[in-house]
């Protein structure tokens, strides 16, 4: 047993009782965070999707269905939270009126929270939310990433040219110098298309774009195994 934070247990009370937060963890407000190796925070914001509303309501939902997670993994024995010291961190600021004011704001929380040497794990936001996310751990030099999605959000713009959308984060991130293309792999690609126009982009940037069927064919371990030799360290 370590001294790091516990979830409450339902054993002890009911999940149904006290406040929402997320794995039922302490809730640590940001400028009080000391010690942590992980912060889990909600991105009320959706400003960025251009068809269904709603991922601003995300957070509070997943924090009231987490109440339901118990801590044990009941194959592998593992508790999270023997490994790592971990706290609800909140709702990162935004704003939704602008969308530009917006992403400066979620952009200036994780940069506070990786200097206190938190690592971060946001829940919530629609995918526009991704890019601020890029921007703070990207500042001081390009990294990779692994990403599992429909689409590869890699489109220029909406709208006759409208930058900032949930379509087109991760080419907004790749101009910014934030992404490494090279360094990147999106998984599951499937689904009805408007036209080439992203596919093409990131196969000219190094983006390794990997379809479901090909997903499926080669099998979990194949794909991980390859993610982890295209995104490297760092």
């Amino acid at each position: 047993m370590t001294d790091f934070n516990r979830p409450l247990s339902g054993l002890v009370t009911p999940r149904f009782g006290g406040i929402a937060t997320f794995m039922r963890l302490p809730h640590v407000p940001l400028d009080q965070a000391e010690g942590l190796d992980i912060g889990i925070f909600g991105i009320p914001w959706d400003g960025g999707t251009t068809n269904r509303p709603g991922p601003r309501h995300a957070p509070r939902q997943m924090r009231e269905a987490s109440a339901m997670v118990r801590p044990m993994h009941q194959t592998m024995h593992i508790v999270p939270y023997d490994l790592a010291n971990v706290a609800d961190l909140g709702d990162s600021p935004v704003n939704p009126a602008s969308v530009e004011d917006a992403l400066k704001r979620v952009e200036g929380f994780y940069t506070a929270l990786i200097a206190k040497g938190i690592r971060p794990l946001a829940a919530g936001g629609d995918h526009l939310c991704s890019l601020p996310a890029l921007r703070a751990v990207g500042a001081k030099q390009p990294v990779g990433m692994i990403h599992f999605d429909a689409h590869t959000d890699l489109y220029d713009g909406y709208f006759g040219g409208f930058k900032y959308t949930h379509g087109t984060p991760f080419r907004r991130a790749i101009e910014d110098g934030v992404l490494d293309p090279r360094r990147t792999i999106q998984i599951g690609l499937r689904g009805s298309m408007y036209d080439l126009d992203d596919f093409d982009y990131g196969a000219k940037m190094g983006v390794r774009l990997v379809r479901i069927e090909e997903a499926m064919e080669k099998g979990p371990k194949a794909i991980m195994a390859e993610a982890r030799r295209i995104v490297g360290d760092g």
